[in-house]
């Protein structure tokens, strides 16, 4: 009988190879970044963890034998979702592997936007001492979660840490812990004027994207934050300028854009009321294990038993 295949399409550690091997000790396990490999595999391929733009470029017809794919990423609108979706494959996204270090990187900028450490680490490579323009806390500040989902959850967790009233936004409405108070989608304009801070933690779906353009922008605080880890076309990006520039909002920082990298054309790079990371908010040491342990090998296991998948499912309808 032919073994079935599990193409890895990146290197990770030994130990959680291993820890496959032992969950499926008679299938092919291929591991290799090379695309004349993948090209090499993908035609027999039962599951594949890590999907490349390669597959979508050059093998889509040849997708017989894929029954499932886990992504690398929380995001999928880069993957071509109808074709998948017509060979009735299965997608497991990454989807709360970021919790931890994107909830810890919304707060690192908020407190460089509210402290205004950004401009004092520009003073420090001028040899510059000047402590004006500094009032601002965070403490009993209002925070609008837009998007409570796993990374939503967690800053929302956090920022009960510093005392702050939480308003989030999802698109079921259905209430959740650290969370004073919950709307659904439609309700993002009766939100914004109440909130300190604005944090979006959204995929980017038909629905979401550019839901911020200049009308958002008006209805909010002139003394509000906008923080975006989510998708950079979830926000019209020439608009979001034109408001930092006019003082609708305060500042921003923004970890995603329309388009990576972010040209040097834009006017944000020049705004001293911006901190730009370049879409690394999710990195963190513990990637490759969170993804295999925590989702990979526990999807596995029921996969192997014929269940249903359980963990990080994309609803082909929802786009997420």
């Amino acid at each position: 009988m032919k073994k079935q295949k599990l193409l890895i399409t990146r290197q990770i550690e030994d130990n959680l190879v291993k820890q496959i091997q032992e969950a499926i000790p008679d299938w092919d396990i291929i591991m290799t970044n090379e695309p004349e490999q993948w090209k090499l595999h993908v035609q027999d391929t039962t599951i594949i963890l890590g999907w490349r733009k390669f597959f979508e470029d050059s093998s889509m017809n040849a997708l017989d034998e894929l029954k499932w794919v886990q992504t690398w990423s929380a995001g999928v609108n880069s993957l071509p979702l109808k074709d998948l979706e017509g060979k009735d494959i299965t997608i497991t996204s990454a989807n709360g592997v970021h919790s931890f270090p994107i909830s810890e990187t919304v707060f690192a900028l908020m407190l460089s936007l509210t402290r205004n450490i950004h401009t004092y680490i520009k003073n420090q490579v001028k040899k510059k001492w000047d402590g004006a323009d500094i009032k601002l806390e965070m403490h009993g500040k209002t925070v609008g979660v837009i998007g409570v989902g796993a990374i939503g959850k967690e800053t929302a967790k956090l920022a009960k840490a510093f005392g702050m009233k939480v308003m989030g936004i999802r698109h079921s409405g259905k209430p959740e812990n650290y969370v004073d108070e919950m709307y659904t989608t439609d309700m993002l304009n009766e939100v914004l004027p109440e909130c300190d801070y604005v944090v979006i933690t959204l995929p980017l779906t038909e629905d979401t994207y550019h839901l911020f353009t200049k009308e958002q922008f008006q209805l909010m605080k002139n003394s509000a934050f906008l923080i975006n880890i989510g998708r950079g076309e979830i926000i019209k990006e020439a608009d979001l300028a034109a408001a930092l520039s006019a003082g609708e909002i305060l500042g921003a920082g923004l970890d995603v854009f329309e388009k990576e990298p972010l040209e040097e054309s834009s006017p944000l790079w020049e705004m001293d009321n911006v901190i730009i990371t370049p879409h690394t908010s999710g990195s963190t040491e513990h990637y490759d294990k969170r993804v295999v342990e925590d989702i990979f090998i526990p999807n596995l296991k029921r996969f192997l038993a014929e269940k249903k998948l359980e963990i990080n499912v994309v609803d082909y309808k929802k786009g997420y």
